[in-house]
């Protein structure tokens, strides 16, 4: 559409997506028929109700297993910075105030627009009573995707998601192909590996500065790299698992980086390497498309000695 679009349009149309996608709430198959009559007037009968047993992706729902992700606001103004507030809440109502911390944090903050263009990981502070803030810009007027990714004390770790809003005239964009190579700040990432639906596949990305491997990346959140991995359209959030620690003795600092991803099903997901060097933390970001059976690299079994992503 050359025209802008209205952001009451377009979130319209999101809706549409959203509901055809994999679902916000738990996904349930087709339902048996119409109860039927027995023909004495005593009992009716019916079949069950199939329930799926594919497990519902991450950041698709805004409250699972009594968990549930409340922004004080969701419409922001284009450009103005803004002191975002939130708080989650658990089964009981009741903020959560004790998380176990992965990847070197209690909390990770990832907001994304929907056209999977701009992305950022930030890291909210805690200020009492469960309320958790963070600076936050919306760059454009548009929707945007907001995914709190966490792992409550003696519970299994969560990714909810809630939707964003700078209001405003936008245009939507299309989705990168799909590619190889991604340069950002003047370096290189290249990725090998595949993503296949419903097998855990190895990713290893290479980076380099002009021409020369980089050999001296240094550790973020645990790892010498982190990776979130979204699917396009209704921005499954994946989760991926770094190979190895630093100073474990046989993880190298460069110029690979190798993780452990699932997709959950075939299509476009958009991959953000997030890497630092000299003290600067560097955003790398590719198109990759899953398909059924994998061309490059090796499917292997998926590490559970991590968490999260």
């Amino acid at each position: 559409m050359n025209a802008p679009i209205k952001l009451g349009v377009y979130g319209l149309g999101l809706a549409v997506i959203f509901s055809a996608a994999v679902g916000v709430g738990n996904a349930v198959g087709a339902v048996g028929p119409a109860p039927v009559n027995t023909g004495h007037g005593a009992h009716a009968t019916s079949s069950p109700a199939r329930q799926s047993t594919e497990p519902v992706p991450g950041g698709l729902q805004v409250s699972q297993d009594g968990y549930t992700l409340t922004p004080e606001t969701t419409t922001l103004t284009p450009g103005e910075r803004t002191a975002f507030r939130f708080t989650v809440t658990g089964p009981d109502g009741r903020p959560v105030t004790r998380y176990q911390i992965a990847h070197g944090k209690k909390l990770h903050f990832i907001v994304v627009n929907r056209d999977l263009g701009d992305f950022r990981h930030l890291h909210p502070a805690e200020t009492g009573g469960g309320v958790w803030s963070v600076p936050l810009s919306l760059p454009e007027a548009g929707t945007y995707r907001a995914f709190a990714d966490f792992t409550p004390e003696g519970r299994e770790g969560l990714t909810l998601g809630t939707d964003l809003y700078a209001a405003g005239d936008f245009t939507p964009q299309a989705l990168p192909a799909p590619a190889r190579t991604a340069t950002v700040d003047g370096y290189t990432v290249e990725l090998d590996g595949d993503l296949t639906p419903g097998t855990a596949g190895r990713l290893t990305l290479r980076v380099s500065r002009d021409g020369t491997p980089v050999t001296d990346l240094e550790p973020y959140l645990g790892a010498y790299g982190h990776l979130v991995a979204l699917r396009a359209g209704d921005l499954a959030y994946l989760h991926v698992h770094p190979d190895g620690a630093p100073g474990d003795g046989r993880t190298p600092s460069g110029p690979t980086i190798t993780f452990h991803a699932e997709a959950p099903s075939r299509g476009d997901y958009r991959l953000f390497l997030d890497f630092q060097h000299e003290g600067t933390v560097h955003t790398a970001a590719f198109t990759l498309r899953a398909e059924q059976s994998p061309t490059n690299g090796t499917p292997v079994e998926p590490d559970h000695g991590h968490s999260g992503h």
